[in-house]
């Protein structure tokens, strides 16, 4: 079995020494390069082409973003983010290089790394080794969105009153661009899961909202569901479950679901439960199988359920799971996403447009 090659960037000469510690008592890892600064970081990448990139943020010359945007346009590679989550400047920048194209963030230790630490680290390094990146040639543009016409599509049985969407790798960039793509007069409320850590969700909802210009915020335990009339967004935090009861939105510390918390699937089971017909669900790019059985929860009960096509996500795994199940009722690339949610949340939609 071939080893995953790791370059790790950092300007502390400690951290890249604790880094290389770490990842060559592990089999399987090696080590094939150190770089100090992003413009080195650049270099390296082209020269070593390694399996996966550790990218500090902070750094002199060309910061961690800088260097995530050249190497996912000239010599594409996962790259995992470490950053200090607690600082709000850092953690903007973290969701920007995300979007960029980096595979994950994890939160850089204020002190000595702890055992628990180390495995989350290597976890996500052998994890982003599998992902199969694209180029990025202008990371950062913000997403235009010129007028395009509607698909056609049928009218739905009830009026949705709802919107859930659920992502995870590569699913800020999918997210923002769905976001972006609503229409100006989208009246649905948006629920919102994605695979965050707790330590990045508050960055996660401020990034969102810079990008969409929509209010986004985390959830709050007990609050009442939002009201159809105006796009509002409630992101599930960090290490909570989010899930509808009761005409309000609950935040649970139940188990883990597929090694996630918060879970999709516990969303989209929920608002199956309490919402039935009444709701469209939405599955974006990610690793593994969370949301694909919620999704299926949701349209038998007859609820509007969309799909990303394997052509645009960065990982195939949540979506190609969900149309396996038969849950997936459309299936579109993420271009298409934001005009095709828009005509289901308008019922009776006749206009002329894509079949």
């Amino acid at each position: 079995m071939s080893r995953i090659r790791i370059l790790i960037v950092d300007d502390s000469l400690t951290m890249r020494r604790r880094l290389a510690e770490f990842f060559t008592a592990v089999p399987g890892l090696e080590v094939v390069g150190e770089a100090v600064d992003g413009q080195q970081a650049f270099e390296l990448c082209q020269q070593l082409r390694p399996d996966v990139v550790t990218m500090d943020l902070v750094m002199p010359k060309a910061d961690g973003l800088h260097a995530t945007e050249l190497i996912m346009a000239h010599c594409p590679t996962p790259i995992v983010i470490l950053s200090a989550a607690e600082n709000r400047i850092e953690g903007l920048r973290t969701m920007d290089a995300l979007a960029a194209g980096a595979v994950e963030a994890v939160e850089k230790p204020t002190g000595l790394p702890d055992e628990r630490w180390v495995e989350s680290l290597v976890s996500r390094v052998r994890v982003a080794s599998r992902v199969r990146v694209i180029t990025h040639l202008r990371a950062r543009r913000r997403v235009e969105n010129p007028a395009r016409v509607l698909p056609r599509v049928p009218a739905p049985l009830v009026a949705p009153r709802l919107l859930v969407m659920g992502a995870s790798t590569g699913g800020p960039a999918a997210v923002r661009q769905v976001l972006t793509g609503l229409s100006a007069d989208f009246h649905l409320p948006v629920l919102l899961v994605l695979h965050i850590t707790e330590h990045f969700d508050v960055a996660m909802s401020g990034w969102l909202e810079s990008q969409s210009g929509l209010p986004v915020r985390n959830a709050v335990d007990g609050e009442p569901l939002p009201e159809p009339g105006r796009l509002t967004v409630r992101m599930a935090p960090g290490n909570r479950h989010l899930v509808v009861r009761g005409g309000k939105l609950r935040l649970e510390d139940g188990p883990e679901r597929h090694s996630c918390r918060p879970s999709v699937d516990e969303l989209f089971e929920s608002v199956a439960r309490e919402l039935g017909p009444a709701a469209i669900g939405c599955l974006l790019t990610g690793m593994g199988r969370d949301g694909a059985e919620g999704l299926a929860a949701m349209r038998r009960e007859g609820a509007c359920t969309v799909v990303e096509d394997e052509s645009s996500c960065v990982v195939f795994g949540m979506p190609r799971e969900a149309i396996r199940l038969g849950a997936a009722q459309h299936v579109v690339g993420l271009t298409e996403i934001a005009p095709l949610l828009t005509a289901l949340a308008r019922p009776g939609f006749g206009g002329k447009g894509m079949p």
